[in-house]
């Protein structure tokens, strides 16, 4: 493949590694002294942090002095066989070309915004990296986005520029009319389009000196956009400080990662967790990002790939490894994989039991949101509590509150708050960027609103119910779908459900549940299976909570990331669709 040759070529390239810079002393003694180890505290703020210099350089350094091992920094594949390895020390080359193609090519300047619309191909790792050298504020976003979606988010940020493929290049270019804001449009991709720069072609004829700002940990870094339950999405705004939380001392515990460690994380480019899963948590570690191209995505192909290369560590949603136990596999024992971790969406305990029977594996879980990244979760090694989604990762202070922001006991249902006062921790979001009433409408007292409602037991351990948008109230009874969700999942003729509240003339609210059948379970007459299903709930959790409702579907509307549209299914009960 072509474009496969041009970075085999640009390899040619590195054999000199010429205007290499070491990363400056302090790193060994201050950020990572020893490889992987911090000698911090979890809530030191240091003025100046910049993950280009204070990792990706650190790094390569060891390499050079021949403190690292042989593992790649990045270890990419596709579905055509095709693979590329780079170490750090090819790594801290070719972003700082990206970062001179992006400032002396394109003109950008430090705090202007940039779109990154990109697949998982190296080019995304290069342009993020690049962006963090500069001080340009880049915005990750899926290559699934529309016409409209796209327009949005460059009207909503300003953006100068933008990065993207082939095949979205012309849907920008149908855009130029509603936003003339584009000062420079880079491509990824073998074929050339008329206004577009060959970001392959510049980037191998780019110097590779490059000295990288000097950002206050403060400074704005990426922007994330995120979809609440009304409106268009908002533009969640990070600093540096959410990378500089990859080097606390409860961070690095919470994974445990190792500089041996071949980490694997599938999620989309365009969100958060891809930034946390395959950037910032591996890399802080010396760990080795692997990524497959995986278009389209497909479980047989994780199972193989398992097999296949040596991966130690998946991080995933959970409907990925559903949809892997889902497979009916001879074999699910794979030779490397040590250890596995849910995130994004909720873990239902008969999921994590499956995997831990199938694999010999252990499927941890852990919290977060755009805002917020990686908030609480079960460290490696930590007492799994089925259901639970582990305890509060310092430096955030997690309590449960009522709307007025108090406190609330332990065991008593209430807001998932993290204290943003009298000091906001780093890792928590900067604000909504333009939208200074969200961002206000979001505290609560003391605390971050997160929107999710939750318990916290007496040692320390959180228990999501759902959203608070979620949560059914059905004749005074407050229900939270995953409750039901739960207990449905223990039923072998369920292979997935959803569930939401309906209209009812005389509760107000009543819990319907939208079920996906398992196979051996399709032919069954619907209305037994009903009446089953309800009292199978009934026999395993509260009575109050079963579904009254109940529609049998061939799928459920999910969210390119795999999670649940709820609030899809929500609006259609209501006749809001």
């Amino acid at each position: 493949m072509q474009w496969l040759m041009n970075f085999r070529v640009l390899r040619g390239i590195l054999k000199s590694f010429h205007g290499f810079h070491p990363a400056p002393q302090r790193l060994c003694s201050r950020f990572l002294s020893g490889p992987g180890a911090p000698s911090w505290n979890d809530y030191v703020r240091p003025k100046e942090f910049n993950f280009a210099s204070y990792v990706l350089d650190y790094w390569a350094q060891m390499e050079m002095e021949g403190k690292r091992g042989p593992n790649p920094a990045l270890w990419w594949v596709n579905n055509q066989g095709d693979e590329l390895k780079w170490s750090f020390r090819e790594m801290t080359d070719l972003t700082r070309r990206t970062a001179n193609v992006l400032t002396q090519t394109c003109g950008l300047q430090e705090g202007d915004y940039l779109a990154l619309i990109l697949p998982r191909v190296p080019e995304w790792w290069l342009v993020a990296v690049g962006c963090i050298r500069t001080g340009i504020i880049f915005m990750p976003g899926t290559t699934q986005m529309k016409a409209k979606d796209i327009v949005y988010r460059l009207q909503a940020s300003k953006a100068k520029g933008i990065v993207t493929t082939d095949t979205l290049a012309p849907v920008v270019d149908s855009l130029a009319s509603e936003y003339p804001g584009l000062k420079t449009k880079l491509l990824v991709s073998d074929q050339s389009c008329k206004g577009w720069l060959d970001f392959r072609s510049l980037i191998k004829s780019a110097s590779p000196d490059h000295v990288c700002i000097k950002s206050k940990t403060l400074d704005p870094m990426a922007v994330f956009f995120t979809s609440g339950t009304s409106g268009l999405p908002k533009m969640t705004k990070h600093s540096h400080g959410l990378a500089l939380r990859s080097f606390l001392p409860s961070c690095r515990q919470f994974l445990k990662l190792k500089t041996s460690d071949v980490f694997w994380c599938p999620s989309d480019t365009g969100w958060i967790m891809s930034m946390l899963g395959s950037l910032l948590e591996p890399w802080t570690a010396g760990s080795t990002v692997f990524v497959h191209h995986l278009s389209p995505f497909d479980p047989k192909n994780m199972i193989q790939t398992f097999f296949k290369y040596p991966i130690t560590y998946c991080l995933a949603a959970p409907s990925v490894f559903r949809m892997i136990l889902q497979q009916n596999s001879t074999s699910l024992r794979f030779p490397t994989l040590e250890h596995c971790c849910a995130g994004g969406e909720a873990l239902l305990p008969e999921e994590q039991e499956q995997w831990r029977k199938q694999t010999g594996i252990l499927l941890y879980q852990a919290y977060g949101q755009s805002e917020t990244g990686v908030t609480c979760g079960i460290f490696r090694g930590m007492k799994i509590k089925p259901g639970s989604m582990g305890k509060a990762i310092p430096p955030f202070d997690i309590q449960i509150i009522d709307d007025k922001g108090n406190i609330l006991p332990p065991d008593t249902e209430g807001i998932l708050g993290i204290r943003i006062k009298p000091v906001k921790p780093l890792g928590l979001f900067m604000c909504y960027e333009n939208d200074p009433v969200k961002t206000e409408e979001v505290e609560c007292g003391d605390f971050y609103n997160t929107g999710d409602r939750a318990t916290v037991d007496t040692e320390g351990y959180f228990f999501f119910l759902g959203r608070a948008d979620d949560i059914i109230n059905a004749s005074g009874y407050r229900i939270g779908p995953s409750e039901v969700e739960n207990a449905l999942a223990e039923h072998p003729a369920v292979a997935e459900s959803a569930v939401v509240s309906s209209p009812d003339p005389i509760r107000g609210e009543v819990v319907k549940a939208f079920i996906v059948l398992t196979p051996k379970f399709l032919s069954h007459d619907r209305d037994q299976l009903t009446k089953e299903l309800q009292q199978h709930v009934k026999s395993v959790t509260a009575p109050y909570k079963y579904p009254r409702k109940v529609e049998f579907v061939p799928v459920l509307p999910k969210t390119i990331t795999g999670k649940i549209k709820r609030s899809e299914l929500r609006k259609k009960e209501f006749g809001q669709m």
